[in-house]
């Protein structure tokens, strides 16, 4: 097993894989959250497929792709959260999988609650305002003080399921697209179950960068991309369900291709991006290649804190992320005190320092400007980065 502390700060190590990716000439791209690069190699194939498909059209797809390779593929992405195949459902992302989940969930009772904070996906928030309009619950919103600790965000919960006897669903965000916060699911999520609340959990920015054991966490519904830190093509993303638990998500609106007794019954039924799923056994393999998560985590967690620890010591920035490993990943989000817009910030560095970076709102904690380096990106773009700051600053 490679040594993923040393191997983080490596540049030579890390340039053999920066340079298997195509890269714009352009800015440096400190938004990398969006969505993940594919390499040239994973292009390559990509293209290949779609000519396959386009070739061979329903020939191979009826023949060969529904009924054995398709199959194949699942499996292998069943195992990057090391759980069955008959547990993974493919989507075309998280948000879809969520949706899935949550206007499916049949355990809710009118008069009941379901629970959200300020830090959840805008999508996800829609979903569970849905389901008030049309299952009659009512929803709880909450929101994390800041600056957030493993113990404020724990207690905010535990408040809440003390204060709001009737919940019973809620939803969770495995690390936060507004700030880049770490949620402590396993703790969240066992507060939550001694009060009977199951958890749907949002892990579109978790998988590829985070090591994690779902029956460990003890998540039973969950959804994923593929297209962020994994490396896929996008229009790639899978949802989780705990076999013991498949029965307390309906078939998505009366679905009959698939029986009740099997998971992809429990997404719309449609033709998928083939070429894409095709090209993901060669992207899985680049992926475990690189090391996995815990190399790519460790990576852009090291990238994350050359810049977080030089912002500490500036006058005017506030890093909005804390700094317990446990709760960071690579994406971190930082504003500028003293400026009202920071939009006009985020145009400053684009234009005066080269940096493509983005502003997010929503958070309780204001308006900021999320940090996200990528697999190709350098220590040297974090010195640039720490630059700016400190003359913005």
């Amino acid at each position: 097993m490679p040594d993923n502390t040393r191997r983080a700060r490596d540049e030579s190590f890390w340039r053999t894989f920066a340079d298997r990716y195509d890269v714009q000439p352009g800015p440096i791209n400190l938004e990398n959250g969006y969505f993940g690069r594919m390499s040239r190699t994973v292009v390559e194939e990509y293209q290949r497929n779609i000519e396959l498909i386009n070739r061979s059209n329903s020939v191979y797809v009826r023949q060969r792709f529904e009924a054995s390779d398709g199959l194949k593929i699942r499996a292998q992405v069943a195992e990057l959260i090391d759980v069955p195949a008959e547990a993974v459902a493919l989507t075309r992302n998280a948000s879809d999988g969520l949706q899935s989940l949550i206007r499916n969930y049949n355990r809710l009772q009118p008069g009941e609650q379901v629970l959200i904070c300020d830090l959840e996906y805008d999508t996800v928030k829609g979903a569970m305002r849905w389901l008030a309009r049309h299952r009659g619950v009512e929803v709880i919103e909450i929101e994390h003080r800041h600056p957030a600790s493993f113990d404020s965000l724990l207690t905010t919960y535990r408040d809440a399921f003390e204060r709001y006897p009737r919940l019973r669903l809620m939803a969770l965000t495995h690390v936060t697209h507004r700030t880049g916060l770490v949620m402590p699911v396993q703790a969240i999520a066992a507060a939550a179950r001694e009060h009977g609340v199951d958890v749907i959990l949002d892990g579109a920015h978790a998988l590829g960068q985070l090591e994690f054991d779902l029956e460990e966490l003890g998540i039973a519904f969950a959804a994923y991309n593929l297209h962020k830190w994994v490396g896929a093509p996008l229009t790639l993303g899978f949802l989780y369900i705990a076999p013991e638990r498949l029965s307390d998500i309906d078939p998505d609106m009366g679905e009959m291709h698939f029986p009740i007794t099997d998971i992809r019954a429990r997404t719309p039924y449609s033709t998928p991006n083939i070429p894409a799923l095709l090209t993901l056994p060669l992207v899985l393999e680049e992926h475990w290649a690189m090391g996995g998560a815990a190399a790519k985590g460790m990576r852009l967690n090291y990238l994350r804190n050359l810049w977080v620890r030089a912002a500490h010591e500036l006058p005017g920035i506030d890093v909005l992320t804390p700094d317990d490993p446990r709760l960071y990943c690579g994406i971190t989000s930082m504003r500028f005190a003293a400026h009202n817009d920071q939009q006009l910030m985020v145009e400053q560095l684009l234009n005066d320092y080269n940096l493509f970076t983005v502003m997010r709102s929503g958070a309780a904690c204001g308006p900021c400007i999320r940090i996200t380096p990528g697999l190709t990106t350098t220590a040297a773009d974090m010195a640039q980065l720490i630059t700016a700051l400190t003359e913005l600053s």
